[in-house]
């Protein structure tokens, strides 16, 4: 009975561990991106994190009010599969959303609430990240006057180091636009984040030298002892040995470009995450050349003092 009891605790701390490995936690206060989740999870990325904010709303008489500073903080939950963001001002009201994105209808979709008053119903968003590279949210909302439109928001200017946002009323064709509030946000800086974006950038690029060169070990110093990859159309692969022969290139065959361009790393504590794209070339074993991309997503962890690959997941992208 003892022993049937032990594996069955055993089990489900495996289990649990699968449920929440990439929640928040005192290693990633922020939480991960779960590779099985919609890559559009990534939109929030560069967000990830907490900011200093500067908030103006809308007077009723059309004048805009002092500003107020605020802090925003963003991280990742359901397991890395959603996104919570949470905002505290300086009067000391919270509020905050829940951000998931919906494969079947191609959209984001945000649940909004305060501390101000419990709600029955949250009101909720719905959206999605345009090609300018700004996340455009809709509700419907009537004007003062009655008039039907939406309240239309927009995060604009994202990158690592910050972004705007902006609230507004517009009419259904976005002829009539007024702006009722906007926020400036900038990010806390992490610690040592510069050095560390270095260092991953460098051991990046150590792993594709060695893979020019066709060093399998060299290539393994780049993972962590309990890496796992994510080769496309294949299972996950853990375990060094097993990563390495997945690497091994048949005989003839050599590669003689492979190189990454990281659009976005986020230190995280000793944890971080790192995607982007990456191209190549691989020269057949009869001379013949073939040129290939894809996009990535990395998750890093400290080991021994330097950056290691501790998830790697890829796949190609066409022309």
């Amino acid at each position: 009975m003892t022993r049937l009891f032990c594996l069955f605790a055993a089990c489900c701390g495996l289990i649990a561990s699968g449920q929440y490995a990439y929640d928040t936690s005192a290693e990633q206060p922020y939480g991960l991106p779960n590779p099985e989740a919609p890559e559009q999870l990534l939109d929030w990325a560069p967000l990830i994190g907490s900011c200093d904010c500067v908030s103006e709303r809308r007077n009723p008489d059309g004048s805009w009010g002092e500003p107020e500073e605020m802090i925003w903080r963003w991280k990742y939950i359901m397991n890395g599969t959603a996104v919570q963001d949470e905002t505290l001002k300086a009067d000391g009201i919270h509020s905050g959303s829940i951000r998931q994105f919906n494969v079947d209808s191609t959209q984001w979709y945000v649940h909004y609430y305060s501390s101000r008053a419990a709600a029955p119903i949250l009101p909720a968003w719905k959206g999605g990240r345009q090609e300018s590279g700004d996340i455009v949210l809709y509700r419907e909302q009537q004007a003062p006057n009655g008039a039907d439109g939406f309240y239309k928001i927009v995060f604009s200017e994202i990158t690592g180091n910050g972004f705007n946002w902006l609230g507004q009323w517009v009419s259904p064709d976005e002829s009539v636009t007024y702006p009722t509030w906007k926020i400036r946000c900038e990010r806390k800086a992490s610690p040592g984040a510069g050095a560390a974006r270095s260092a991953i950038i460098a051991t990046a690029n150590a792993f594709s030298a060695a893979y020019m060169d066709a060093d399998y070990p060299g290539m393994m110093q780049a993972y962590h002892p309990e890496a796992r990859i994510m080769p496309p159309g294949a299972a996950i692969i853990g375990g060094s040995e097993a990563i390495r022969e997945r690497w091994v290139l048949p005989e003839g065959v050599r590669v003689t470009l492979h190189q990454s361009t990281p659009e976005h790393i986020q230190v995280l504590g000793d944890t971080a995450y790192d995607y982007g794209y990456y191209n190549g070339s691989t020269r057949r074993a009869d001379g013949s050349e073939v040129d290939w991309k894809g996009k990535y997503l990395i998750v890093w962890k400290l080991h021994e003092g330097q950056w290691k690959m501790l998830l790697d997941i890829w796949n190609r992208v066409n022309d």
